[in-house]
């Protein structure tokens, strides 16, 4: 998420000056080591509540004084040096943050002030430690020791670049912390573990959903799902806002993380997955010219958040939600420092933290287990109070077609047989069923309707049929697609791009029938009806002409 810049070396002497004169005029006093123990949970490990935290970019200088903040933060980014030990930034090892950015001390006073801390390995720029170290349990150790210095119980995966698309990394990184994970729960030390992935509106990428497998396959328990709301570029829906396309965004991840947590055999339900997910957005001006997070968006977001009951709000990052100056707002300028936008210093904070006060420490102690079992999930749909027909494999399905699976519905996106509509698929663009929602109480089936017999000609195999030209066959209308003569209209219920007909939607017979559309290509009903056109294949009713008349 960072920002591109080169941080260099510090200069011990200087950057110790300017650290005692920051300290200075804040005030900073001297606090015992053992403040900087994390608070224990407010809630109960059933009644974990949403939470919001801030990223901070802990060696941009001049420091963020997180420190003075009333909220928790996520303190960014653990990296591997140059000697290939953990670092911050690349710039400051453990102990070099501990003298020069006095951090353990600062630490300690956010949580005087009530707040909690995370800190986050990855990001955009350096290495993070699963690229650097080849042994796993050297791994472990490097990511152990950053948990212990500064006593935490959740950290943040934010893998992007090289840290996302190496497997080989990716694998060690999860026997590193499952192992990690597995040695503290024994010792009543439980570890949350977030992982942070790029994402578009329509979903994750495949590296990332391959990330979230690779973790779970080595044991790792995820806390949750964080996605990067931000710079969407191309795939972003220029009609939408930029809290729509995160919301979209948020939406196909949900759909995702059910379908990985099922194939590793936990079954979640809806509210369980959502408190597993959470989205950071890049506040104000994103690095795509276009893109602006405002704090409209901001608000909008977090009312969705509140809907779902999204487990996380995060946002990149503190340094950036400061007051607004006139050299400072519309120049389409990513700045370190300030959001690119009119605003109030922690607006963007403010807008997004609202209702979201739960205690990130209490996370630490949640497990991941099944909270729907396989027989409510294979319970049978019943036809009586389904508003649909029930799926079947054996049934084909034009585009726009509604049925009920697993006491939801779906709509086809296009002709489909055989597919089912929650086949595990994690690219949704790749399966024909949308998920509309689920059956609703007291619902009872939809009749199908049709159009009424004669609304359009009957189809003549010897006629010859242009693009757009409707017919009735078998009681149902078809238009043809392009030029064709002798090709019967219910071979397109077969599917397949070399069919010259489609059967008419659902919907838009529904719209006609209503009156909501007029049918250009409706026959003319004259009003004495002498010569009637019969359909060829619904039987002939028998001709009033052929009754004998009575004697």
């Amino acid at each position: 998420m960072e920002k591109k810049k080169k941080r260099k070396r510090k200069l011990a002497w200087s950057r110790l000056l300017i650290v005692c004169l920051i300290l200075g005029v804040a005030g900073t006093g001297y606090f015992y080591r053992d403040v900087l123990s994390a608070e224990g949970a407010s809630e109960s490990e059933g009644d974990v509540q949403p939470w919001f935290a801030s990223y901070v970019d802990a060696t941009l200088t001049p420091e963020y004084p997180f420190e003075k903040r009333k909220d928790n933060v996520v303190l960014s980014f653990v990296v591997a040096d140059d000697k290939k030990e953990p670092s911050w930034g690349n710039a400051y090892t453990l102990q070099e943050a501990a003298e020069d950015l006095d951090l353990e001390r600062r630490i300690a006073r956010l949580r005087q002030n009530g707040g909690e801390v995370i800190v986050s390995f990855g990001g955009l720029l350096n290495k993070e430690l699963a690229l650097v170290y080849e042994d796993t349990d050297a791994l472990k150790k490097a990511y152990e020791s950053v948990i212990n210095t500064y006593d935490i119980s959740t950290i943040d995966l934010d893998l992007e670049q090289e840290g996302l698309a190496n497997k080989e990394a990716g694998k060690r990184r999860g026997e590193a912390l499952a192992k990690l994970q597995k040695e503290r729960a024994k010792k009543g030390n439980e570890l949350a573990i977030w992982v942070t992935l790029p994402v578009i509106p329509q979903g994750l990428t495949e590296e990332g959903t391959a990330a979230i497998e690779t973790l779970l396959d080595a044991g790792v328990d995820l806390a949750g799902v964080n996605i990067m709301t931000m710079n969407y570029g191309e795939a972003r829906d220029e009609k939408l806002s930029m809290a729509e396309n995160s919301i979209n965004a948020l939406k196909k991840t949900h759909r995702q993380l059910r379908i990985i947590y099922q194939e590793d055999g936990i079954r979640l339900s809806d509210q369980a997955l959502w408190k597993k997910l959470g989205a950071t957005p890049m506040i104000g001006q994103n690095d795509v010219a276009t893109e602006i997070f405002t704090l409209k968006d901001a608000k909008k977001l977090n009312d969705y958040a509140q809907e779902v009951g999204l487990g996380r709000l995060s946002m990149w990052s503190a340094n950036r939600d400061s007051v607004s100056n006139e050299n400072s707002v519309g120049n389409q300028v990513v700045s370190n420092y300030y959001s690119g936008v009119v605003q109030e210093s922690y607006a963007y904070a403010d807008a997004l933290s609202k209702h979201m006060k739960g205690s990130i420490a209490a996370g630490a102690k949640q497990r991941t287990v099944s909270d729907i079992t396989k027989d409510e999930v294979n319970k049978a749909d019943d036809p009586e109070t389904s508003p649909y027909e029930i799926w079947s494999e054996y049934k084909a399905y034009l585009a726009d077609t509604k049925v009920v699976w697993r006491r939801n519905v779906y709509r086809a996106k296009w002709w489909t047989k055989g597919d089912m509509p929650d086949a595990p698929v994690l690219q949704e663009s790749a399966i024909p069923w949308e998920l509309v929602g689920p059956v609703m109480p007291g619902e009872k089936p939809i009749e199908n309707v049709s159009l009424p017999k004669g609304h359009y000609m009957a189809w003549d195999e010897a006629a010859e049929y242009h693009s757009g030209d409707r017919v009735m066959y078998g009681g149902n209308a078809y238009e043809a697609k392009w030029w064709n003569q002798g090709e019967n209209p219910e071979k397109s219920i077969s599917g397949g791009d070399d069919v010259p007909w489609q059967a008419i939607s659902q919907d838009e017979i529904k719209k006609i029938v209503r009156g909501d559309i007029v049918d250009m290509k409706a026959v003319a009903q004259p009003e004495e009806t002498t010569e009637v056109m019969e359909d060829p294949a619904v039987p002939a009713a028998e001709s009033v002409d052929a009754i004998p008349e009575s004697e």
